[in-house]
Order: structure tokens, then sequence, then C-alpha cells
């Protein structure tokens, strides 16, 4: 049997403590998609950083983790869920990849295995996330995955020097189900 956070091309796994510098790489490279640009972080840091994710409780309700190459095991990407409301049963997702991995569908298909854990085994209804509006790309991978704009703040983030806009997206648990295919039967 494949694991639950396995596809086809890629698997999700929880950030080793010796993650650091991947975790390095990928801010590095959301900061020249134009996301947020925060002061820079030692490598200690970021080391710091990746010890504290790899302990951390993964029943909690926000969590980060990878996302590996099933052809290779390269650290592809990462996906995370980083605001849940377990009370009304919410939660925001992100996912980033690697400036030499995008394109070639890792995103496509493993978000959808994130976004299956979310409704199937934490019982949420509705899933969200927010885009820059400049971030066509991030964009089109929420319409593709069957996400639904919501609505726009308009000028709400600063960004190197200007404010701009963030889409929002979501898509309740049918909606998900009815694209990706129903709950798992045991």
């Amino acid at each position: 049997m494949t694991s639950y956070w396995t596809g086809e091309r890629v698997r999700l796994r929880a950030v080793e403590p010796g993650d650091g510098p991947l975790l390095a790489r990928f801010s590095a490279e959301e900061e020249r998609l134009g996301d947020a640009l925060n002061p820079p972080r030692s490598l200690e840091g970021w080391a710091a950083f990746a010890r504290e994710k790899a302990v951390a409780d993964p029943t909690a309700d926000t969590y980060q983790l990878v996302i590996e190459s099933l052809a290779d095991g390269t650290a592809v990407g990462m996906t995370s869920v980083h605001r849940a409301d377990s009370r009304s049963g919410l939660f925001e997702y992100g996912v980033t990849i690697g400036a030499e991995h995008r394109r070639r569908g890792y995103a496509t298909e493993a978000v959808p295995l994130l976004l299956r854990h979310q409704f199937e085994e934490r019982r949420c209804h509705k899933g969200t996330a927010r885009v820059f509006a400049h971030n066509e790309p991030s964009l089109a991978l929420q319409r593709q995955l069957g996400f639904t704009e919501e609505g726009r703040l308009r000028r709400h983030f600063f960004v190197a020097g200007r404010h701009r806009d963030v889409v929002l997206f979501a898509m309740f648990a049918e909606e998900f189900f009815a694209r990706h295919g129903g709950p798992t039967q045991l």
C-alpha cells in the first residue's frame, strides 16, 4: 500500500533537523518572486527554525511539510497549513516550489495531498489561500486546483516598495471531493 502522503510523483514528509539550508533557499526564492521581504536570517537561525519544525507536534493545527520528488528524493518545495480554526473548520494553506522545479506539476500533485488530509482527517469544511495579485502562476494554480476567488484585499500588503493587492481563494470540502475524488474508503 502506498503511503497516504505519497502521490504518483511526489511525497510529503516532515521537516528534518538538517533542512535549514533548504528552508533558507526556498525563502530566498520566494523573495525574488515578490513575496514579503524580511531581514536576512543567519544559517544558524535557519538551522534552529528547521530543528524547531522537526520536533513540532505533528497533530498541531498548523504544520509544514517538505515536497519530495519520488524520482530521486530531491526536495522540490514546501507546503503548509499556517492558519487554522478547528472550531469553525477552516484552514489556510501555502505552497512554494523551488525555482528549478516550477511548472512541472509538483504543486498540482502535492497540494491535493495536503487538502485531502485537512478535509478527510481534520474534518475541515473550508480551505483558503491568499495570493499576491501580481503572482500569475499562483493565481492559475489555485484556479486549476478548483479554488474559487472570494475577494480581493486592495493595496493590502506592502512589498517591494509598493502596496499590493491580495486575492482570497477558498474551496469547500464537497467541492474538493467532487473534483479530486470522494473520501477514501478503508
